[in-house]
C-alpha cells in the first residue's frame, strides 16, 4: 500500500482512496477504541465518529506519523463518547445466528486453531488484561493502550494526545507499575512466561504485547 499517494489522493477528494486507508486501518482504530471505552457498541461508535472526523480533516494532514495523527482523531472520539455517557443505537458488530438471533459471544473471532479448553483460557486473560486496563486512569489507559498494544513509539503517542514527550514516559511507567499489580491477581490465568518467581505477573508491558 502507497499510503502517502493514498492520503494525497483522499486530500482531493477521492472517496475511494480513503476507503482503502479506511481498510487497512480499522482493525487498529477499533482495537484502539475497544480498549479505551471497555465496550464493543460505544467502540464502534468511536470509530466510526473518528473516521468521519479523519475524512473531513485530512486536508489538515501535514506529513508525519499518519497512524499517529489517525490515534490521535480515534483518542478524541472516545473521550467525546465517554463524555456524553450515553450508548446510542449501533448495528451489531456480531452476525446473527442462522435463528435471525444476535450471537451473544463473539464465537465469529474464535482462533479455530485453539480448543474450547484453549479459547476458554484465551478468553479469561482477555477479561483480566480489559479489567485491569479499566481500573486505570484514563490518561494512562490512552497511552498504554498506544505503546503497548498498537506499538505507537513514544514521540507518535505524543503526537496522538498531544503532550510532551516526558509525560508520556512517565505516564507509561506509572500505567506499567499500575497493570502489574492488578494482573498479580491473576497470576494464575498468565503463561508462565508471564510470572515472576513469586507467581506475580511479569509486567504489564509483557502480557498486553
Amino acid at each position: 500500500m502507497n499510503e502517502q499517494a493514498l492520503i494525497a489522493d483522499a486530500q482531493n477528494g477521492n472517496l475511494e482512496a480513503f476507503n482503502t486507508l479506511v481498510l487497512h486501518y480499522q482493525d487498529v482504530v477499533f482495537n484502539t477504541a475497544l480498549r479505551i471505552m471497555g465496550d464493543d457498541d460505544l467502540a464502534a461508535d468511536a470509530a466510526q465518529e473518528a473516521f468521519i472526523s479523519a475524512f473531513k480533516s485530512i486536508s489538515s494532514f501535514r506529513g508525519g506519523s499518519f497512524k499517529a495523527w489517525l490515534m490521535r482523531t480515534v483518542t478524541n472520539a472516545c473521550y467525546d463518547e465517554l463524555r456524553r455517557q450515553k450508548r446510542r443505537p449501533t448495528t451489531p458488530l456480531e452476525p446473527d445466528t442462522d435463528d435471525g438471533d444476535e450471537m451473544e459471544t463473539p464465537r465469529w473471532l474464535a482462533d479455530p486453531a485453539m480448543t474450547p479448553d484453549q479459547q476458554a483460557e484465551a478468553d479469561e486473560v482477555e477479561d483480566a488484561i480489559q479489567h485491569c486496563l479499566d481500573n486505570l486512569p484514563l490518561e494512562f489507559k490512552t497511552v498504554v493502550v498506544m505503546a503497548d498494544i498498537q506499538g505507537l513509539d513514544y514521540t507518535e503517542v505524543a503526537i496522538a494526545v498531544r503532550v510532551p514527550l516526558g509525560t508520556i514516559k512517565s505516564r507509561l511507567a506509572r500505567a506499567r507499575l499500575r497493570l502489574r499489580d492488578c494482573l498479580q491477581g491473576f497470576a494464575e490465568l498468565l503463561p508462565a512466561s508471564y510470572r515472576l518467581e513469586d507467581g506475580g505477573a511479569l509486567s504489564g508491558e509483557a502480557v498486553l504485547k
